[in-house]
């Protein structure tokens, strides 16, 4: 499946497959998958549980590693990568956003997003720097000092976008960033991941069960069973 015509190609994924193990049975969940995706795309993964959306997004973000296949992302196939090499490509090309945003609540906002910086030699000025910015970027530059439970949800997940983009990575993944929000915050969230797709440029791949979510994207891809049924 090629979504990749508005754009030179960021992830290319060939004969794809990927099952697990429960007890003495192996449960298939995708199967020999082929995509492309574009360069600056803002793609929605659907269907419904079990369809294999949620571990493609893991295999794409190098979280897991398929039985079979290749996945290319910038021309490198992190199917091929060690653990620890994957681990270091994982920290500088995706930016993870969450369902229940995974902020450490002993950190304040600023702290929390800051934190994949610790990871790299950036001296504390130029993290600082990142990290103010990147807070101005999702509008909560008033709240660098407040903790998690200070903050309303979308609050809360405005932080988390800021953490995921502080590295300037590839790719955003996003795996029902809007499901633990109300209405009003869940538009907010997705305004926000539409800018940073138009302004910035960057690369969404979000999971979500919502067609008001879906509908912001520029791709939808409908996975049934491991496999692609629908793409538009």
């Amino acid at each position: 499946m090629n979504l990749a015509d508005g754009g030179p190609k960021v992830v290319s994924i060939r004969n794809l497959s990927k099952s697990y193990r429960r007890g003495g049975q192996i449960v298939p969940v995708l199967s020999d998958l082929d995509l492309d995706i574009a360069s600056g795309d803002f793609l929605a993964l659907m269907g419904p549980s079990g369809s294999g959306k949620s571990t493609l997004l893991n295999l794409i973000a190098g979280i897991d590693k398929p039985d079979v296949g290749s996945i290319e992302v910038e021309g490198v196939d992190i199917t091929q990568l060690s653990e620890s090499t994957l681990a270091d490509w994982r920290a500088e090309h995706v930016g993870f956003i969450f369902q229940f945003y995974n902020l450490m609540p002993v950190l304040t906002a600023f702290e929390n997003v800051e934190l994949p910086l610790l990871l790299t030699p950036l001296g504390r000025g130029e993290r600082r720097d990142r990290a103010e910015l990147a807070l101005s970027m999702v509008g909560l530059s008033d709240r660098a000092r407040h903790y998690p439970s200070e903050l309303s949800g979308g609050q809360q997940q405005r932080v988390a976008i800021a953490r995921a983009i502080i590295t300037d990575p590839t790719l955003l993944v996003a795996d029902e960033p809007t499901g633990d929000l109300d209405r009003v915050s869940a538009g907010e969230i997705l305004d926000l991941m539409e800018r940073l797709n138009d302004e910035l440029g960057k690369t969404i791949i979000m999971v979500t069960h919502d067609q008001r979510a879906a509908q912001r994207a520029h791709s939808i891809l409908n996975l049934d069973k491991g496999a692609i049924v629908k793409a538009t």
